[in-house]
């Protein structure tokens, strides 16, 4: 019987691809036999990541996801590169913290504008080209996968404009996923807790430390290889009659709230 978590020659784009969870995402993928186009702003992690994962299988694409044209234009010339897409992974993201009562305008629209608007610009630009397959007879168009977070599922601290956006992509997940179930596209995200990347390199340090890994049942921050399996599963078939739902990979530091 084969593995239903394969995904030979499938075409997956990933949003924050050239580091981080992002990288990690693209070699899990890459494991399974899939071929990933990484989007990034920084030109030189993508260069980094292209080198690393070899360029066989690995196509990359620099710009900012919250540039509607840049994302279009992208998201054509992947389909162009590859001859097809099967799938996104909503992963682009950035943090700028304050606490709610001294955080400035630019912090809040910088993290609104590539968490949220970003993540939508991308659903929508690769949603419209697995419609059109599926108007094409294609009965298995695709999937997406969007990154969210438990901070947008219980609130968290100096970092409301990251709780907001995090909230607002769970809402884009459950309203694509009704629109797009009868075109068999499936929808879903997944929400991390703290996963060891630069991104969360304050709140682990020894003055939070203690604090967070309270609150985790399993005891320990997850690492990218914790996240990046269950990301990728909800791509592929065994997660075929899933879509419009919130997997939490986090230890358990959700249930604890």
């Amino acid at each position: 019987m084969q593995n239903p978590m394969m995904m030979t020659d499938r075409v997956i784009m990933i949003t924050g691809g050239g580091q981080g969870i992002g990288r990690q995402l693209a070699e899990q993928l890459l494991s399974l036999e899939a071929q990933v186009a990484l989007v990034d702003i920084d030109a030189d992690v993508l260069s980094d990541a292209r080198d690393a994962l070899g360029p066989d299988r690995v196509r990359t694409y620099c710009g900012d996801v919250s540039d509607a044209a840049f994302v279009g234009t992208t998201v054509a010339k992947i389909v162009n590169d590859f001859g097809d897409i099967h799938g996104l992974i909503n992963n682009a993201g950035i943090v700028r913290a304050a606490m709610a009562s001294e955080m400035a305008m630019e912090q809040w629209h910088q993290v609104i504008g590539v968490n949220l608007t970003g993540a939508f610009i991308c659903l929508q630009a690769v949603g419209q080209q697995l419609i059109n397959k599926a108007k094409q007879g294609d009965p298995n168009p695709g999937s997406i996968v969007n990154i969210s977070s438990d901070a947008g599922r219980r609130g968290t601290i100096g970092q409301i404009n990251y709780g907001a956006a995090k909230s607002g992509v769970l809402g884009l997940t459950m309203c694509s996923a009704r629109e797009w179930g009868r075109y068999n596209i499936n929808v879903n995200s997944v929400c991390y807790g703290m996963v060891e990347t630069a991104m969360t390199e304050t709140i682990r340090q020894e003055k939070f430390r203690d604090k967070y890994l309270s609150q985790i049942p399993l005891g320990r921050f997850s690492t990218t290889g914790d996240v990046a399996p269950a990301t990728c599963f909800l791509l592929s078939d065994a997660a075929s009659y899933i879509t419009g739902q919130h997997l939490s990979i986090d230890g358990g530091f959700y249930i604890s709230s």
